[in-house]
């Protein structure tokens, strides 16, 4: 897989404001948020795309989703409600071709997304 930008982030090489971390996820907020709330959790394992994935790959995408609601609780806003999004190539919305998981909160969501 190619060197990406979250790569760099992960080895601490760009800066990002981190707001979660574990052996297996790290989480830092987006740098242009859609919502008052809007953090990428992101394995440290890299993987492009949601194609990518294989079945032993079940565990660390479990992962991804139970780090963004630890943080929702923890951050006081998991009861009033947020979104998770993974987009998936470009017609999906994805442009950083390592997977993650965008958490969106603080603000009624509306759908379609907008």
């Amino acid at each position: 897989m190619a060197e990406t930008l979250f790569s760099k982030i992960i080895r601490r090489e760009i800066p990002a404001d981190i707001v979660y971390e574990d052996d297996d996820v790290l989480a830092f907020r987006d740098i242009q948020p859609q919502a008052p709330v809007h953090v990428l959790f992101i394995p440290k394992r890299a993987v492009a795309t949601l194609n990518d994935l294989v079945v032993d790959d079940a565990l660390l995408i479990g992962k991804l989703v139970l780090a963004a609601a630890t943080f929702a609780k923890r951050e006081g806003f998991a009861d009033a409600g947020y979104r998770t999004v993974i987009n998936c190539n470009p017609d999906g919305g994805q442009s950083v071709y390592h997977i993650h998981l965008h958490l969106l909160g603080g603000r009624q969501m509306q759908w379609p997304p907008g």
